[in-house]
């Protein structure tokens, strides 16, 4: 029994017959039953493939399959969920690792964790595949969240679809559907695998690299639709930039390219300024702390105070000045926009650069070409970006959005190029498995690319 969909109906028919019940169950019921023991079963899968220690998480709360029912799942409810894993439980598949709580008192909890026994884990381990490519993406779940802070907490709330969020529902499900056809994987040696997924797994404020995850949500904030907006939840999002050089889709390599000219733009286009052929933020200390004013600059476009304080995150070791030198600098350069800074404009802004990277993405999903969004940038094959094609796509995009050119004849799209970008080109050679082949260190990397299009 090597198929992942036998195991799941055995291991149905094995908690159901083991199961003292007063009736039998209806049809319904026992579909119910099969379909939390599948869900279950597969989250223990995608978790077994990312690492051993990676724990899958359990909602106890009977109220979590009842509230929300925009966002919740129509075929899980809560009598199912736990019997499924209870049953899972009692069949020695699964063990429970942390057990949920929430204190009333200070409104706050987790949930239980829990993982796969070594007999369930000996089951997955001998099944055929990898989760990435059997298991199918949910392109039917809903992709358009909005949050909004509740008692200092960010919390889904419910809204009321209207024709923009089922448009933006509908165009999410068209790019992610283009994802989904093709087999979006990173590039690095099995010891590097397990290093990287060891050094996630420890993170608080990151998990490791599932490449299931390929479905796209867009989140809202402010409980407001023109707040916010941007793409989440997709894997690549969740690799460091110094191992985003080695990202594959169908075996070959990508590019990287940065469009954080687009924002800068946006804002003087927007308040009828010039911005000049000047970059916007090497124009503050030049090309060498581009970086540090990109990230000052677009917290000082976030706050609503005048941040007299440096933000956390913000790192000024390498430049020679002070919080406040940076940020005076950085309104001296932008002097036609001074005033607009610190007026907590940045999830709006947000708000127009998602539309921006929605329209390039679909642009390039109807030819069937992903263009991975990673914050202000994209990875995709380097053709796209190196002949203009990413270019004129995010131009045709701002045209559509604000109908008027963007006001600059300067390069909007920058390849992105550090060090380990560098070491790959050396490394790699036109075709990967050239290199692959004579090696057994990617021998992981292989095997999926290689199931892949045994698939196709």
């Amino acid at each position: 029994m090597n198929s992942f969909d036998e195991l799941c109906k055995k291991i149905s028919q094995d908690i159901d017959a083991k199961e003292i019940k007063s009736r039998s169950r209806t049809e319904q019921e026992q579909n119910r039953l099969n379909y939390a023991v599948t869900r279950q079963l597969t989250e223990l899968w995608k978790k077994d493939h990312t690492h051993k220690d990676n724990n899958s998480s359990m909602q106890k709360n009977k109220n979590f399959y009842s509230a929300l029912e925009i966002y919740r799942d129509p075929y899980l409810t809560y009598r199912m969920a736990i019997q499924a894993f209870e049953g899972l439980q009692k069949a020695d598949l699964i063990r429970v690792t942390k057990e949920g709580y929430y204190d009333r008192i200070k409104m706050e909890g987790d949930l239980t964790r829990y993982q796969a026994t070594p007999r369930l884990a000996e089951m997955l381990d001998e099944l055929d595949g990898h989760p990435a490519i059997n298991l199918l993406p949910n392109l039917n779940t809903n992709t358009i969240l909005l949050r909004n802070k509740v008692d200092g907490r960010r919390m889904l709330i419910p809204y009321e679809e209207d024709k923009d969020t089922e448009q933006w529902r509908k165009n999410l499900r068209e790019i992610n559907g283009c994802f989904s056809r093709h087999m979006l994987d990173l590039r690095i040696k099995d010891t590097e695998v397990e290093a990287l997924q060891e050094r996630l797994l420890t993170d608080d404020d990151k998990e490791p690299v599932d490449l299931t995850h390929k479905v796209l949500v867009r989140i809202f904030t402010n409980n407001s639709f023109k707040e916010g907006g941007r793409f989440y939840r997709g894997w690549w999002q969740n690799v460091s930039s110094e191992l985003r050089p080695f990202i594959t889709i169908n075996s070959k390599e990508t590019q990287e390219y940065d469009y954080s000219q687009l924002s800068p733009n946006m804002i003087y286009s927007r308040y009828n300024h010039e911005l000049g052929s000047e970059d916007a933020y090497s124009r503050v200390l030049g090309p060498e702390h581009r970086d540090e004013v990109k990230q000052a600059f677009n917290a000082m476009f976030q706050a609503n105070t005048s941040l007299e304080s440096k933000p956390k995150g913000i790192n000024l070791n390498n430049i020679e000045m002070t919080w406040k030198e940076l940020r005076q600098a950085i309104l001296n350069a932008h002097k036609p926009i001074k005033d607009l800074f610190f007026t907590g404009l940045g999830n709006k802004l947000q708000f127009e650069d998602s539309i921006i990277a929605e329209n390039v993405m679909l642009q390039f999903a109807r030819m069937d070409y992903p263009a991975l969004p990673v914050h202000d940038s994209f990875i995709m094959y380097h053709t796209f970006g190196n002949n203009g094609e990413l270019e004129e796509a995010i131009r045709r995009a701002f045209h559509d959005r604000f109908h008027k050119d963007i006001g600059v004849s300067r390069e909007l799209v920058d390849r992105v190029v550090n060090n380990f970008t560098i070491n790959k080109s050396q490394e790699i050679t036109a075709n990967p498995r050239d290199l692959v082949n004579k090696k057994s260190d990617y021998f992981l990397w292989k095997a999926r690319e290689d199931m892949w299009m045994s698939r196709k």
